[in-house]
């Protein structure tokens, strides 16, 4: 409930309702915030009340476009966890909902909002690393945790957890609490490695560059450790070419996760050009520049050479090879930032970057991704009509 958290420390939030379809969590909630929050099974019972302008959609993925679709539709503002949708199709859908409704719609993506992508985003427009040539993100764990290792509550059990309401539309199976509590490792619920953590990556980036997304999308990875019966890879690469807009020159985007990476608790983003880089994280950037043009150019050598000047040339004063930019001792966090934005869109008609449109945009080519992976094929992708092709 970490988004609940960061959500009411925001002043003027109150939670005031709850939805799980595990019991545990809803007398976790009760517990944590009062007992006056009221809590259900059916999220469409919190929908139909008045008292609520707001939800947060923190489901499984396989829930998120349809919950999100009917909170707009009921009026509700919503923060919904990335990725925005389950599959590439659904997500039309909620750009249309959001549209319709007229209500602030923002995924959760939390760093886009961060000091550190905001530094980058300027530096970038401001030239500071020339013309983008290639850009490389990674996201490293190394924790039964991080792997999506989750506990197993002892009480799990079908009279504590509405197993044919979880699974919806999916496939039906017989109770699983594997599949339940550890969602994200199955295909029917989660999206893998690529939509969990590749989506945050193409959301920061899309954000620091203006980009809409890539044409060609290719993967490689497999299942190298937690063999525990999951359906996806603990190792994922992702190769992704973006082409030239006004906004940015064509570039080649490499990705990775590993769960297995002995460095751990690793991640962050990298731009390259030809006269610099930067390496950004959520409080940091790091921006790296090449020399400047100086006696080794070919044309200044041969006139210096012609002139018998090239031990007497004057040298240049240089600007730091290395930048660091980091955030105020006290910031309070991309999260925290990010649920800023997202209610000074519901209170204030703001609009909010991380919209339905820049959510399918940031989401389509991770769920390509894995499409490349498990169907063994190169993918492309219509980043302006949003659609594969």
């Amino acid at each position: 409930m970490s988004d609940v958290g960061t959500a009411l420390d925001v002043p003027g939030v109150k939670l005031v309702a709850a939805c799980d379809c595990y019991d545990g969590r809803l007398a976790a909630a009760k517990e944590e915030y009062g007992a006056d929050v009221f809590t259900t099974r059916d999220y469409r019972e919190v929908l139909a009340r008045e008292d609520v302008d707001a939800v947060i959609v923190g489901t499984p993925d396989h829930w998120h476009a349809q919950i999100s679709s009917d909170a707009l539709r009921a009026g509700k503002a919503v923060y919904c966890e990335k990725p925005m949708v389950h599959s590439i199709p659904q997500g039309k859908g909620v750009i249309e909902a959001e549209r319709e409704s007229g209500k602030t719609f923002q995924v959760g993506s939390q760093g886009m909002s961060s000091l550190g992508n905001e530094k980058a985003r300027e530096l970038f427009q401001e030239g500071a690393i020339g013309e983008l040539n290639y850009a490389e993100g990674f996201w490293a764990r190394n924790d039964p945790v991080g792997a999506w290792q989750y506990e197993i509550p002892e009480d799990a059990s079908e009279s504590t957890v509405d197993w044919d309401r979880f699974l919806g539309q999916a496939p039906q199976l017989p109770f699983d609490p594997l599949r339940f509590f550890r969602w994200r490792n199955y295909r029917d619920y989660g999206t893998g490695v690529s939509g969990d953590l590749f989506v945050h990556l193409f959301s920061s980036l899309h954000f620091v560059v203006s980009s809409k997304g890539p044409t060609t999308i290719a993967a490689q990875g497999g299942l190298r450790y937690w063999k525990d019966g999951r359906e996806v890879p603990d190792v994922l690469l992702g190769m992704f070419d973006y082409p030239e807009t006004d906004a940015h020159p064509p570039f080649t985007l490499s990705l990775r996760v590993n769960f297995v990476d002995g460095t751990s608790g690793s991640t962050f983003l990298r731009l390259v050009g030809n006269e610099g880089a930067m390496d950004v994280t959520w409080t940091e950037v790091i921006l790296r520049r090449n020399k400047l043009s100086g006696p080794t150019d070919v044309f200044t050598q041969r006139k210096g050479d012609e002139m018998e000047e090239v031990r007497t040339q004057r040298k240049q004063m240089l600007p730091p090879a290395e930048t660091v930019y980091v955030a105020d001792r006290g910031y309070l966090g991309a999260h925290f930032d990010h649920f800023m934005n997202f209610f000074e869109g519901v209170r204030n008609g703001r609009p909010v970057v991380e919209d339905a449109t820049f959510g399918l945009r940031a989401a389509a080519p991770a769920l390509a991704c894995n499409n490349s992976f498990f169907d063994e094929r190169i993918m492309r992708w219509d980043p302006d009509g949003m659609e594969v092709v």
